[in-house]
């Protein structure tokens, strides 16, 4: 079992996506770790890349950017967005791949001791 699925049963995150014109399969991958789009920003508008006063939509709770598609100031002032506004922040390539390992690292701890793909590993791990 994978451990998103543990985390689709808590109140979905809004999330700001950052780069990309197109998401392709991003969208099934954010549901299954309990994200939902609140705004995506495809980063290519000229306002994006000179706006240093960047600001977050109401109720976003986390903002990933998909740093093969966006230029330094544009990802520089979601950063720092992002801090000002005290959310969570996740960097990755713009890959199913990628988006699965960046948001699997973000499991709490909590999360990981109840999963029951974890209790299933130990088990096997007694047998030896």
């Amino acid at each position: 079992m994978n451990t998103a699925a543990s985390t689709s049963a808590t109140t979905p995150t809004n999330a700001l996506l950052v780069g990309a014109d197109r998401l392709g399969n991003i969208p099934e991958v954010l549901q299954q770790f309990g994200i939902r789009i609140a705004a995506h920003v495809s980063g290519r508008d000229s306002s994006n890349q000179r706006r240093s006063n960047t600001a977050l939509p109401a109720g976003v709770g986390m903002v990933i950017l998909f740093t093969d598609f966006l230029g330094h100031n544009v990802m520089q002032g979601f950063r720092e967005a992002a801090n000002r506004a005290g959310v969570s922040l996740v960097c990755c390539r713009r890959s199913v791949c990628a988006l699965q390992q960046a948001l699997g690292r973000r499991v709490t701890q909590e999360q990981c001791d109840t999963c029951p793909a974890r209790a299933e590993k130990a088990a096997r791990g007694r047998r030896r």
